[in-house]
């Protein structure tokens, strides 16, 4: 019987960005835009609050647009501050190195099994799904998934006992597929 797992955010990730005011590395997003107009050309910025000063910075979303080049659509969700939208920019790769900002998706993400019925059967077959982009280790996924120590998933695939299409030492952040036999 094939398990179906989601990786699924649970809140907007943390920026990492050096701050011009203490240093700190690390931003909040809480999806708030500000919009500026002058005459026909529009700015648009998605803030971000500094983790250890509470400083605005600003990440450029739109820079000198021409008002008729801007979906009436995307101007309302940013005036509404529309967090999914913060959600999908924050995730553009364009919008990562237009501003030269990574992303932590650390405690940003939780894992759904589906119940915990899987845990006393010889052989598994999961398959994992991200909801969102997020890049994690397959064998944080396992371990978690399963109830397992770390360690324990790493001795399980030099065994061969842990097996799949996909490399699982490095991160991933597509869907895939894993057989585990105990």
């Amino acid at each position: 019987m094939l398990n179906s797992w989601v990786v699924m955010p649970t809140c907007l990730p943390t920026v990492l960005r050096r701050c011009h005011a203490c240093a700190s590395e690390r931003f909040r997003a809480n999806g708030k835009f500000r919009v500026n107009a002058n005459h026909k050309l529009l700015d648009a910025w998605l803030l971000v609050l500094c983790a250890g000063c509470g400083d605005t910075a600003k990440l450029t979303i739109l820079e000198r647009a021409h008002v008729r080049s801007v979906r009436p659509e995307l101007l309302d969700r940013m005036h509404d501050n529309d967090p999914v939208l913060a959600r999908e920019l924050l995730r553009d790769p364009v919008v990562r190195r237009r501003n030269r900002i990574a992303l932590d998706w650390d405690g940003a993400w939780r894992l759904d099994t589906g119940g915990s019925d899987h845990l006393d059967c010889e052989v598994i077959d999961v398959s994992v799904r991200f909801a969102a982009r997020i890049p994690v280790r397959p064998v944080r996924l396992i371990a978690e998934g399963c109830g397992l120590s770390r360690a324990e998933v790493e001795r399980l695939l030099e065994e061969g006992k842990v097996v799949s299409a996909v490399r699982l030492n490095g991160k991933v952040s597509g869907d895939f597929t894993f057989t585990l036999k105990r």
